[in-house]
C-alpha cells in the first residue's frame, strides 16, 4: 500500500428527515445563498422544506445551474454572492449544482482583476480561501457532496476542466434518499453509472496489498450491480435508494482512493465528448471505459482478473477468456441501466475524433492513466474502439 494523507471532514447527516439537522449546521448569522438548478427542487418540494429549515436566517437563491455547470452561469451567481456579502452557500440538488457551487464559493474570493478561470487553468492550487458551503443532495452520482474537486465547462471554448481545492470541500451534505424517488430514470442510470466508474477508476489499476481498500470498492461495485436496475424498476424502494446513495458517497470521498494507483483516463477521455457534444458525463463514461479496459488489458491484468472473480464471478476459462467476459459483463451492466457504451449509440460516427484528440492536447491531456502511457495515439485508438 502506498503512502496517503487522507482527511474526509464532510458531516454527512443520512436519512428521512434529516433535513431537520440542517439548520444546526450554518452558523448563526449567516446570509445564505442558495444554489439549484432547473427547477425540479420546487416542483418536488424540496426548495420548501429547505426554507422552512432555515428559518430565521438571511436567505437568497440562484437558480438555473446546468448540468455540466457552465462558467458563464456560475459567474452571474458569483455577481450575486459579492454583492450581496453572502457568506454561506448551500447546494440544494446534484453533482451538477455542487459542482457549480463549489466553483462559485472560490471565484467569489477570488482577486480582483483576475479572471476566475485561472482556477481552472491552475486546477485549483491557487485558490486560498473560498465561502464555506453545504449540501442538500437531492441526485447521487458524483460525490461531489463529500470531496474537493468539480468540473466546470465553457461555452465559448467548447472546454470542461476539472479542479480540487481543500477550500471548497462542504462542511457537511444532507442526504435522504426519499428525495430521490421522483429523478427521471435516465438520471438514476446516469448517477449508477458514475458512480461505479469513479470506484473502477480507483480500483482497475495495478495491485499494491491494499486490501480494505479493494474490499470497499468491490463492496461499492456489487451494491451498483445489485440495486442499479432495482433502483429503476422499484423506484420508491428505501433501502435500494438509501444504498445507492450511498455506494455513490463512498465511491468518491477518498476513502477508496487512499494509498492506491489511480486512473482516471476515462473521465479526461469522457469530459472532451461532453464538451463536444453535450453528451451526459455518465453516457461519456459508458462509451469510454469498456473500449479503454480492453485496450489496456495487458497492463491492467492482473486487476482484470481479480475484478473478474471478485465482482462477476468469472473463475473458468483463460486469463483472457475471464478479461473478454468482465468487460462484456460491465457493457451488459451499463446497457441494462439503459446508458449506450458506443458513440453510434448516441448518433456519432466517429468523425470528431480528430477533433476529440486536439482538445486533449489543448489541454495538456497526453499521459494518462496510472501509468501515464496512455498517449494520444491510444486515445484515438480507445475513441475508435468505442465507435
Amino acid at each position: 500500500m502506498n503512502n496517503f494523507d487522507l482527511h474526509t471532514p464532510t458531516r454527512i447527516l443520512f436519512g428521512k428527515n434529516s433535513i431537520a439537522q440542517l439548520r444546526a449546521q450554518i452558523p448563526e448569522g449567516s446570509r445564505v445563498l442558495i444554489t439549484y438548478g432547473g427547477g425540479s427542487v420546487k416542483k418536488t418540494g424540496v426548495l420548501d422544506q429547505v426554507y422552512d429549515a432555515l428559518k430565521g436566517l438571511d436567505v437568497l437563491e440562484f437558480g438555473g445551474i446546468e448540468p455540466n455547470p457552465s462558467y458563464e452561469t456560475l459567474m452571474k451567481a458569483v455577481d450575486v454572492a459579492r454583492k450581496e456579502n453572502v457568506t454561506f452557500l448551500l447546494a440544494v440538488g446534484g453533482g451538477s449544482v455542487l459542482d457549480g457551487t463549489k466553483f462559485i464559493a472560490a471565484a467569489a474570493h477570488y482577486p480582483d482583476g483576475v479572471d476566475p478561470w485561472e482556477i481552472l487553468q491552475t486546477s485549483g492550487s491557487k485558490i486560498t480561501s473560498a465561502i464555506p458551503m453545504g449540501s442538500v443532495l437531492t441526485l447521487p452520482a458524483t460525490g461531489s457532496e463529500s470531496n474537493k474537486g468539480a468540473v466546470i465547462s465553457r461555452r465559448a471554448t467548447g472546454d470542461k476542466q476539472a479542479f480540487h481545492s481543500p477550500f471548497v470541500q462542504p462542511v457537511f451534505a444532507v442526504l435522504d434518499p426519499v428525495y430521490t424517488y421522483t429523478l427521471p430514470p435516465r438520471q438514476v442510470a446516469n448517477g449508477v453509472v458514475d458512480a461505479f466508474v469513479h470506484t473502477v477508476e480507483q480500483y482497475i489499476t495495478y495491485p499494491v496489498n491494499a486490501k480494505v481498500q479493494d474490499r470497499f470498492a468491490e463492496g461499492i461495485l456489487l451494491t451498483l450491480v445489485e440495486d442499479g436496475p432495482k433502483a429503476l424498476s422499484e423506484p420508491e424502494n428505501y433501502d435500494v435508494r438509501a444504498n445507492v446513495m450511498w455506494a455513490a458517497t463512498m465511491a468518491l470521498n477518498g476513502l477508496i482512493g487512499a494509498g492506491v494507483p489511480q486512473d482516471w483516463a476515462t473521465h479526461m477521455l469522457g469530459h472532451e465528448l461532453t464538451a463536444m457534444h453535450g453528451l451526459d458525463h455518465a453516457q461519456t463514461l459508458a462509451v469510454v471505459l469498456p473500449s479503454l479496459l480492453n485496450i489496456k488489458r495487458n497492463e491492467k491484468r492482473a486487476r482484470l482478473l481479480q475484478y473478474a472473480e471478485r465482482v462477476w464471478n468469472i473463475t473458468e476459462g483463460s486469463e483472457d477468456a475471464r478479461i473478454d467476459a468482465a468487460i462484456a459483463a460491465t457493457r451488459d451492466f451499463f446497457e441494462q441501466m439503459g446508458v449506450p457504451t458506443t458513440l453510434s449509440g448516441y448518433g456519432l460516427d466517429g468523425s470528431s475524433i480528430p477533433g476529440l484528440l486536439a482538445k486533449l492536447e489543448e489541454h495538456g491531456m497526453t499521459k494518462l492513466g496510472e501509468h501515464k502511457d496512455i498517449t494520444l495515439d491510444v486515445s484515438r485508438k480507445i475513441y475508435e474502439a468505442a465507435r
